[in-house]
């Protein structure tokens, strides 16, 4: 089984009631996206309020450096190594917001595989942290003629494909 093809690593912080700036200061690092429920901004998920989108919950999130091939494990440090290390800290957080370390995981064969060493497990266990996943499948290149992905039952060209002005 080969790695997977390449990573990436957040640590998100979500919630109503989270205030950015509370949190970097509290963590001793600032986060590579923040917004304050009710926020707008042009790339805020939530309602559109004309062309701006204004946000439905708070967060604050910290990337790691996209790792290729995937290197979960050096994420998980790479991230830890730039917040607080303080245990009551970590709890105080988890106790009032959702917590979680989220990672993509990209294929490039329809077979492979990582591991998450037991010290990065821990890291997050002390914490109270979740692990979440989202494993993308290798891309495929799609004939014009193929049925299309979207399972309209239509061929690709007739569906989804990109319409070229002439």
């Amino acid at each position: 089984m080969s790695a997977i093809n390449h990573s990436l690593v957040a640590l998100r912080i979500c919630g109503d009631d989270v205030i950015p700036k509370d949190i970097t200061e509290i963590l001793g690092a600032s986060p590579t996206y923040a917004c304050a429920k009710g926020e707008a901004g042009k790339h805020i998920v939530g309602p559109k309020v004309g062309d701006l989108r204004v946000a439905k919950s708070g967060i604050w999130k910290l990337d790691a450096s996209d790792r290729e091939p995937e290197d979960i494990d050096g994420q998980i440090r790479e991230i830890f190594s730039r917040v607080s290390a303080d245990i009551s800290v970590w709890q105080s957080i988890t106790k009032k917001h959702r917590v979680n370390l989220s990672c993509g995981l990209f294929m490039s064969e329809t077979n492979e595989g990582m591991s998450i060493s037991t010290e990065s497990l821990a890291v997050l266990a002390e914490r109270g942290i979740e692990l979440w996943f989202d494993i993308y499948a290798p891309s495929r290149d799609i004939a014009p003629t193929d049925l299309c992905p979207c399972k309209s039952g239509k061929t690709y060209e007739e569906c989804c494909a990109p319409k070229t002005s002439t």
